[in-house]
């Protein structure tokens, strides 16, 4: 063998193992980011997990309005991405407990007995205006001493909140999605696909309850979301009896 053949024969060995060890690098990490995915979802390989959906106000029983549509094939798409599987309920025939599989739950309580349930069970410092009569605080959110009112498509909020019983990862998650409008259900969702990895990163498994801000949702849709605040204290605590709360629209 010449010296010419033993430097291409080394060439294609070195250009071989460089691609076997970059191969087994990717992998690697791919499985890394799939994992850490699964833990903050609760979602390992062929779990089952619970999609409760709300109803379209004023509509059939089980209608239910387009942007909560989008929302639940966003979740969908995160569910498949943990190789996981899910199961839709409507929103009153969820009669369970939680912490057995993942729960996403979407839509407002004055639409879904199930989000009404987990905020009275769960975050006792949230209280949502459901007044049917049309007034300045109808839609309007009280996290602890604050309130947040909706302007219809120019300013709405939505509170994502990820809650567990404890840390350990075989106690399952449920995820909130409850917004002022459904759209703003939509972009919490959106929020949470775009962002699991860095809120993972900052809450491990653990609880968080955020409150969003989408910016002029007319123009928009669901794409233009700020992060108003970490309301997971506030949220979590209960209301005094005589609490007075202060309209934050001032945050704007």
């Amino acid at each position: 063998m010449n010296d010419d053949v033993r430097n291409i024969v080394l060439g294609v060995v070195a250009a071989g193992v460089s691609a076997a060890i970059g191969w087994v690098a990717r992998t690697y990490l791919w499985k890394r980011r799939l994992r850490r995915k699964q833990v903050f979802f609760g979602l390992p390989d062929n779990s089952e997990s619970l999609l409760v959906v709300n109803r379209g106000a004023g509509g059939p029983e089980f209608a239910v309005m387009r942007y909560d549509v989008f929302a639940l094939l966003e979740l969908a798409a995160l569910i498949k991405d943990c190789n996981a599987h899910a199961q839709i309920l409507p929103h009153d025939t969820a009669r369970q407990g939680f912490g057995e599989r993942t729960e996403f739950c979407v839509g407002g309580p004055a639409s879904n007995r199930r989000m009404a349930a987990h905020l009275s069970s769960l975050l006792p410092g949230v209280r949502v205006n459901v007044d049917a009569e049309p007034g300045p605080d109808r839609g309007s959110f009280q996290v602890g001493s604050e309130r947040y009112r909706v302007e219809n498509g120019r300013q709405e909020y939505a509170l994502l909140a990820r809650l567990t019983a404890d840390r350990s990862q075989n106690i399952r998650p449920v995820f909130l999605f409850c917004g002022q409008t459904s759209i703003t259900n939509q972009a919490a969702t959106r929020y949470l696909a775009r962002n699991h990895e860095r809120l993972a990163r900052k809450y491990g498994n653990g609880s968080f309850v955020l409150l969003l801000k989408v910016i002029n949702s007319q123009a928009y849709g669901p794409d233009v979301v700020e992060l108003t605040d970490d309301v997971t204290r506030a949220a979590q605590a209960p209301l005094p009896a005589a609490e007075t709360p202060r309209d934050s629209r001032r945050a704007s």
